[in-house]
């Protein structure tokens, strides 16, 4: 007897497309800082409506060279939301910076502003105010902008969107990434993403500033730039390290296949929303909470989550759809709740609305080559969990 075919909680798409652009870089001249690079983050760029784009090794390293850029250092501080990946509060740690966190809006499970609000008084009144804020956008959903970015320019708070999520989504009618209400916005290609170059990242903004910052930290510090040195030249040959940056470019294979799936991006984000449309409709009867969707986004739907009205069965649930094959996974654990942050000081209960976000949370499969039948397996193997006598 086989088993049953597993369903996963995302899946990479791979064309011959795709695989023919990679292969053409792999017979090229250049498989690192070549020609590809530029065309892949002026396609970003321009598809979200941004000035520039700065394509890096993963979202991580694209975090950490906007937070450095905008010159967060020792003695600074970052907030972010508890419901994100920990690389989110990283790129802080990465700059010596302190990181606090800001609890989520319990509907759409992006950073609260009302939370925010109440939060930035409170630092105001004390003097210890955030020089960066990192909003998430949650599942491909984005926050709270209008609101999130009034608050941050009243007290003079850059902005730096995490969405690692959210490349297709958009906001009011824009582009999530035009940096109309932010200074920087990060993205993610790794595989389970909206599409995927592997790894990889890519910040956009519209300051050439920034841009020209980032671009010089994603490698190394060095330039040949003469404009950018200092002193005379000894020749062609010269470069100088004007700055302590990281090694964190892009490989033209990466490239390659990121400029290959922007061509289905569209494609990629009408069949998520489809199947998101299409769980809103077959999961409306059973005891469980669905995503909330905020008024003026529209998201990408990188995940959809579902959260238990019952906690007590949290796990038997998991681990039912787990036994099906049903390849659920939970986005995520509170960062403040790791053993590196309680070391920071943060405990149990300082951000109640994300520990109970993550006491009932249950990513279930969403990816562009997901059936209907696929999703009606996940649909039926969930009642079962949930409805025992069904």
């Amino acid at each position: 007897m086989t088993s049953p075919r597993q369903i996963p909680y995302g899946r990479q798409d791979i064309s011959d497309s795709d695989l023919a652009a990679v292969e053409a870089v792999l017979k090229s001249d250049f498989l690192t800082q070549g020609p590809v690079l530029p065309r892949f983050e002026a396609a970003v760029a321009d598809y979200v409506g941004a000035a520039h784009g700065v394509a890096v090794n993963s979202a991580t390293s694209a975090l950490h060279v906007a937070v450095a850029a905008l010159g967060l250092g020792p003695g600074d501080l970052l907030w972010t939301s508890p419901i994100t990946f920990v690389a989110s509060a990283n790129c802080a740690r990465y700059c010596g910076a302190d990181v606090d966190f800001v609890d989520i809006d319990p509907n759409t499970f992006n950073m609260c502003p009302d939370a925010l609000e109440r939060r930035l008084a409170q630092a105001q009144t004390a003097g210890r105010l955030p020089k960066v804020i990192v909003p998430v956008h949650m599942g491909g959903q984005s926050p709270a902008a209008d609101r999130i970015a009034a608050l941050a320019r009243a007290h003079g708070v850059a902005i730096v969107e995490d969405a690692s999520h959210s490349i297709g989504a958009s906001y009011r009618g824009q582009p999530v990434g035009n940096c109309a209400r932010s200074d920087i916005t990060v993205f993610s290609f790794h595989p389970v993403k909206i599409i995927t170059s592997a790894e990889g990242g890519m910040a956009t903004c519209n300051d050439p500033d920034l841009a020209a910052r980032m671009a010089l930290l994603r490698s190394h510090g060095v330039t040949r730039d003469p404009a950018l040195m200092s002193g005379e030249s000894d020749g062609p040959w010269y470069y100088q390290q004007v700055d302590l940056g990281w090694n964190y470019r892009m490989t033209e294979m990466q490239a390659a296949l990121g400029l290959s799936q922007m061509s289905r991006l569209d494609d990629f984000v009408a069949r998520r929303r489809e199947l998101a449309d299409r769980y809103d409709r077959l999961l409306s009867d059973l005891p469980l909470k669905r995503p909330g969707r905020q008024e003026g986004a529209q998201s990408s739907w990188h995940l959809y989550v579902i959260r238990l009205d019952d906690v007590a069965r949290h796990r038997t649930v998991f681990e039912m759809l787990r036994q099906d094959s049903i390849g659920v996974n939970l986005h995520y654990i509170p960062v403040h709740t790791q053993p590196y942050y309680r070391d920071l000081g943060f405990n149990d209960g300082d951000f109640p609305a994300s520990e109970d976000y993550y006491a009932r949370a249950i990513s279930i499969p969403l990816y562009p080559g997901m059936t209907d039948a696929d999703q009606e397996t996940v649909v039926e193997s969930l009642t079962r969990a949930l409805v025992p006598s069904v």
